[in-house]
């Protein structure tokens, strides 16, 4: 098998991660094939991974998309498709959501654990030819999204605090937005949402678990659409939201309809939008597609290490199974 590390400088915190990721790299020169690919555009590791696996259709290769939740969803774009082509991912951008759903970042940078890890089919949704790890979501995300992409590049309001004011714009904006959704067929809103996040994955926006219940190998979508609220009450409740218990809170159950499909379709005015791994995308008539088992994903063997309380507390409770001896 071949590793290609598809490495965004554009990402996040590509800068430390590739330094880590080159250092510990070193020690399987002349072990393991492998190589470094820099992309140079948005884009460009689609275009890279795809050439690649049209040009080696007998080896096996493995991609590592090294940089954010885009530089994964490229890379993913490039190897649909592709059956003797795998990837996984080297978290080193600023939301890292998909491995949220794995554990974390941490667990993805052990090299030698991605190296090691194993492949297993994962489902993927698809939106016309465009495809989604993690999730789609529209409504309230998106149109924070949409302002701090507005606003990125301008001095007070942006670098920094474009999430703020992101956030700020669509409290003052975006709480009752026009849409109307059915999973499978069925209509389950009136029209109007807050939000709703169509999901493989669990997290959302770097730090809500938006999906708890999520499983990407079910060949299920999990849909969880929030109805217009007050601002008083989405300050009061999102927290509760971002640690992602929603789900089993008594305060969510008029304000949440929650349910599992194969499809979703979104009917909107014109100028709605969806976002897509972090991508928005203006579209106002879509569906939602799951594709069961679509690509193989490499997930590093999950450590269970124990610190001596641990231990003792599983010895002592085995203990207490065994019957007593004279």
């Amino acid at each position: 098998m071949k590793h290609i590390f598809v490495y965004n400088p554009a990402a996040g915190r590509s800068d430390d991660g590739i330094g880590h990721l080159k250092s510990n790299l070193k020690k399987y020169d002349g072990q393991l094939t492998y190589e470094i690919y820099h992309t140079t555009a948005p884009g460009d590791a689609t275009t890279f991974v795809r050439a690649r696996c049209e040009a080696e259709p007998d080896e096996a290769l493995r991609f590592y998309a090294c940089g954010g939740d885009g530089t994964a969803n490229e890379v993913l774009h490039g190897i649909i498709g592709k059956p003797h082509a795998s990837m996984t991912i080297f978290p080193c951008g600023s939301g890292n959501d998909f491995v949220k759903y794995y554990g974390g970042a941490k667990r993805f940078l052990d090299i030698d654990a991605l190296i090691g890890g194993v492949e297993t089919p994962i489902d993927v949704m698809r939106i016309g030819d465009r495809y989604s790890l993690n999730v789609t979501n529209f409504g309230f995300d998106t149109a924070v999204a949409r302002t701090m992409e507005r606003v990125r590049r301008k001095k007070i309001i942006g670098g920094k605090h474009a999430y703020t004011t992101g956030i700020l714009s669509a409290l003052m904006k975006a709480m009752k937005n026009d849409c109307t959704v059915y999973v499978d067929g069925e209509q389950i809103n009136d029209g109007k949402i807050l939000l709703c996040t169509v999901a493989n994955g669990s997290h959302v926006g770097g730090s809500f678990k938006c999906a708890p219940k999520s499983d990407n190998t079910d060949g299920l979508l999990e849909i969880c659409l929030v109805k217009p609220i007050s601002r008083f009450t989405f300050i009061k409740l999102v927290n509760v939201y971002k640690e992602g218990t929603h789900l089993d809170d008594d305060r969510f159950e008029k304000i949440i309809t929650y349910r599992q499909g194969k499809s979703v379709r979104v009917c909107a005015p014109e100028g709605f939008a969806y976002t897509l791994d972090g991508e928005i995308i203006e579209e106002n008539d879509f569906t939602i597609e799951n594709c069961p088992a679509l690509v193989r994903f490499a997930v590093p063997a999950q450590k269970c290490e124990e610190n001596d309380a641990e231990k003792s507390a599983k010895e002592e409770a085995e203990a207490e199974k065994e019957p007593a001896t004279v």
